[in-house]
């Protein structure tokens, strides 16, 4: 009989050392619940300082008021330039960064050259789209070659050479199914006599590419030998599947 209450006595003790008392399930239910809501704050946390480090670079650049570059533009450029520094794609040193907000229309100065660590805009000028991506307005994107649009997305400059155009920079599209083939293509930064005011008041649009991101002739020699040699050129739209694709725009 002695042995027969020792056994109950096990098995009671191993039933019960699977039950928790509520009191013991609340104080656990709390400390998971602690430790999600930490981990939440935490990555809010680091997207608010995030997106306050680059509003204030923004502040600090001196745009031109009646040019002012759009801050999400210049936040998803950013997050891009600093994902392809982690990536090794660009330099540590690099600190120059170009973008065309292709919003907007192309009788106004989209085109914006940024020197991040002078907090300083350097060019901002004209730029034209492809002539099968719109006419004032660009609406349509490619990345397929002889379509004449332009192509979305993150480039890297690489080296210059004398073509049809004159003076050229080649350009490494960076994004996968947006403007990778843009080597391929030979979409390149050129200068162009159709890129100016003038063209624009007789034409009520400035001239259109094949393609390229196409500037004034005055303009092509500084621009280009100031962004040449791995830097970042970045062409904007808010175009939402590409905006929700890139790489380089995750934060």
């Amino acid at each position: 009989m002695k042995g027969f209450y020792s056994v109950i006595g096990l098995v009671y003790m191993v039933t019960t050392s699977f039950y928790l008392s509520p009191r013991v399930a609340i104080k656990n239910e709390k400390i998971n619940t602690a430790k999600t809501e930490k981990v939440a704050e935490t990555k809010s946390v680091k997207n608010a300082e995030t997106a306050s480090s680059s509003e204030v670079l923004y502040k600090s650049i001196a745009f031109d008021p009646e040019h002012e570059l759009n801050y999400e533009v210049f936040s998803k450029a950013l997050t891009g330039f600093e994902n392809l520094k982690k990536a090794g794609l660009l330099t540590e040193e690099s600190h120059l960064l170009t973008i065309c907000d292709f919003s907007m229309s192309s009788n106004m100065k989209r085109l914006w050259v940024i020197d991040l660590n002078d907090k300083k805009v350097l060019f901002n000028s004209l730029v034209a789209h492809g002539k099968n991506t719109g006419e004032e307005f660009a609406t349509n994107f490619s990345n397929r070659e002889s379509s004449l649009q332009s192509s979305l997305g993150f480039y890297i400059t690489d080296a210059t050479y004398q073509g049809d155009n004159g003076y050229s920079l080649k350009l490494l599209g960076m994004d996968k199914g947006f403007n990778d083939a843009a080597y391929r293509r030979a979409i390149v930064l050129h200068g162009a006599n159709y890129v100016s005011d003038d063209f624009a008041a007789m034409h009520k649009r400035i001239g259109r590419s094949w393609g390229c991101p196409a500037v004034p002739k005055e303009l092509t020699q500084p621009i280009i030998n100031s962004i040449k040699g791995r830097n970042l050129l970045f062409i904007y739209y808010p175009d939402q599947n590409y905006l929700s694709s890139s790489e380089w725009l995750k934060a």
